[in-house]
């Protein structure tokens, strides 16, 4: 029986739109990974899928990865304020400009309406997904040596894919195959892009559907789903006191970030919060400068940090125990962002050459970022605080992988060993494939036992992984908490620090965390992953809170 269709939703009708909506997401997931032909997608799971409102607010999503899943509001957003989408249109973009994270992470966007035809605009299915050659000065499209969005990859402006219900796959084709420094694996990319635009179409039908079930009260659930979001965050954030702490990169670059409150600017306003409701400023002001390197995280990066961030912490609070809400933009509606231009918030412009670098900014800034959240919310001690990238590729291919490491302790338990952890939730690859697609095999791979931060609570171990490779390759390696491992919390010991080596012949030779290497066949790359942080002093059984500068 179809549920009642009062404007004003019920609990029930909340819950069950976003059931449906969650499923829908899941199955666009589902039909990327099926169509999908390159092992970063297909097998990697390295994509992600979400369902956002007519606004182009994310509203719901599938369990993928949350640095790309934050970031999809702010894309979709600019990509329809850049270009008009109809019905039978669909788009895709990289910029950062955009609300785009690096450049291998390639958006795809598809507007929803009530009817295939048109009718009012329902919302947006989007897909992001790392095509793993996408172009750029080096295989594997993520140089450490950047200095240049033009140097990293092909750049692509919001541009159809599909117009009117016509594909454009030939314009894509064309600024893939004409940029200064083209794509290797051009057929690779456009194969992709289809999966993702099948995958954006499950989510049409499946949203246009769920829709005309629940009739009128469809619209208000979404924005009541939103409005619970932000309550659950300000719940959560109520008793975590002013204050700031810094974290630094390993080349010593600050992410300083400190939490404030504020009277509401519109007591009693369409949150339905009470009348002496308090704002949140989370400000980044103190950060670095505009980095030389690839460091630089776009805002839709800090967005979907921030976000990621506050659902953690609601996550573990009383006020949502009873029911799990998706990771929506909810959870920031309350909160007042300040990310001051600098190599949290570069300047974009339109020209690629005058654009900073991203790609490490996306995975490993965005990390550290979580790191300084979560030491300021006092959530949890330090993960590994990296991704761990891998990249190796020749002329005719590129390869890109990320690799798990250990997750910090909490007051309630022991940290998790050999995970991907925040920002992160892709697979590695497995050995088969791995060999079977790409010159090299693996020598090694486990946990780095003993990695761990020790504490009442140890932190969770590393992993060891050793590949050899079959023939000449360029590798470049990118990670971070090789200078000093991931922070203790309330007197817990940090994680080992991350460590990478070449093996040539009897020769070991260590490895700088960032930086690429030109291989002979016969060597061997090691890397051994931090382990997370401990939680709680084993000096005296007491814990000690030495989590930060609360001042």
């Amino acid at each position: 029986t179809a549920p009642s269709t009062d404007a004003a939703p019920t609990i029930a009708t909340e819950a069950l739109v976003a059931a449906a909506l969650h499923g829908a997401a899941e199955s666009m997931g589902e039909a990327l990974r099926a169509t999908a032909v390159s092992v970063n997608v297909r097998d990697r799971l390295d994509y992600s899928c979400g369902l956002l409102d007519a606004e182009g607010a994310l509203i719901v999503n599938a369990p993928h990865l949350p640095v790309h899943l934050g970031a999809l509001g702010a894309c979709v957003r600019a990509v329809a304020a850049a270009l008009d989408l109809q019905p039978g249109d669909v788009a895709v973009t990289n910029h950062p400009a955009f609300g785009g994270s690096h450049l291998p992470d390639v958006t795809v966007v598809t507007p929803i309406f009530e009817r295939a035809e048109g009718g009012a605009l329902l919302g947006y299915a989007a897909t992001r997904a790392h095509h793993a050659e996408i172009g750029g000065i080096a295989p594997g499209s993520m140089p450490p040596f950047a200095a240049s969005l033009a140097e990293e990859a092909v750049v692509l402006p919001p541009t159809h894919v599909v117009r009117r219900g016509v594909e454009c796959m030939d314009a894509v084709a064309a600024l893939l195959r004409e940029a200064p420094h083209p794509t290797r694996a051009l057929q690779q990319n456009l194969d992709d892009l289809r999966a993702q635009v099948a995958a954006n179409h499950t989510g049409v039908l499946r949203m246009r559907a769920t829709a005309t079930r629940f009739g009128s009260a469809f619209m208000p659930a979404l924005a009541t789903l939103r409005a619970r979001s932000c309550q659950a965050a300000m719940a959560a954030l109520a008793h975590v006191p002013e204050g700031s702490v810094t974290e630094t990169l390993d080349d010593g670059t600050p992410i300083r970030v400190s939490l404030s409150r504020s009277a509401a600017r519109e007591a009693g306003g369409p949150l339905a919060f009470e009348p002496r409701a308090r704002r949140v400023t989370i400000d980044f002001t103190g950060s670095g400068a505009v980095h030389a390197g690839n460091f630089n995280a776009p805002m839709a990066v800090i967005r979907s940090a921030t976000l990621y961030a506050l659902r953690v912490m609601a996550g573990a609070h009383d006020a949502i125990r009873a029911g799990v809400l998706p990771l929506n933009e909810g959870f920031l509606d309350a909160i007042d962002l300040v990310v001051p231009p600098g190599f949290l918030n570069p300047p974009f412009t339109t020209d690629p050459t005058h654009c900073p670098a991203v790609g490490a900014g996306n995975t490993e800034t965005s990390q550290r970022v979580v790191d300084a959240l979560l030491r300021l919310l006092g959530g949890a001690a330090c993960s590994q605080g990296t991704m761990n990238n891998l990249i190796f590729g020749s002329g005719r291919f590129g390869f890109y992988e990320t690799i798990a490491g250990g997750s910090g302790a909490t007051e309630q338990g022991a940290g998790e060993s050999g995970v991907h952890t925040h920002m992160t939730n892709t697979r590695i690859t497995d050995a088969e494939l791995l060999e079977s697609r790409y010159p090299v095999r693996l020598v090694r791979f486990g946990l780095r036992r003993g990695s761990g931060g020790a504490g009442i609570h140890d932190g969770g171990d590393g992993i060891e992984r050793e590949l050899l490779f079959l023939e000449p390759v360029t590798c470049s390696i990118i990670g971070q908490h090789r200078a000093s491992g991931p922070y203790g919390m309330a007197g817990g010991r940090p994680g080992a620090v991350g460590e990478q080596w070449l093996v040539r012949g009897q020769i070991r030779m260590p490895l700088a965390g960032v930086g690429t290497t030109e291989l002979q066949a016969g060597d061997r790359i090691l890397i051994r992953t931090p382990g997370g942080g401990g939680w709680g002093s084993l000096a005296d059984g007491v814990l000690e809170d030495d989590q930060a500068d609360n001042s």
